[in-house]
């Protein structure tokens, strides 16, 4: 994938599909070191694959924490929204 491949559709409401195709990636990623790390016996390359696999473990959650927060926040404005619909007296 090149940079220049990766184009924001400006229509986030609650979600953002950019973030949810980072996530998707960093889970792959997370997935592929875990699997290195079952097959590699040398202590060093375990231990540096282990970190990395933990680290984009940290960015899988990172980014779910965010895409929640969006779609709270998205949750919570369509409740205020609401509460000031004339249909819904």
């Amino acid at each position: 994938m090149n940079i220049n491949d990766i184009q924001c559709a400006h229509a986030c409401r609650n979600t953002c599909a950019k973030l949810s195709d980072a996530l998707h990636k960093e889970a792959e990623l997370a997935h592929f070191y875990e699997t290195l790390v079952g097959e590699c016996d040398y202590p060093e390359i375990n231990s540096f694959l282990r970190e990395f696999s933990e680290e984009h473990r940290a960015f899988v959650t990172r980014l779910m924490g965010k895409l929640n927060e969006m779609k709270a926040r998205s949750q919570m404005l369509d409740g205020i929204m609401a509460s000031f619909d004339p249909a819904g007296c």
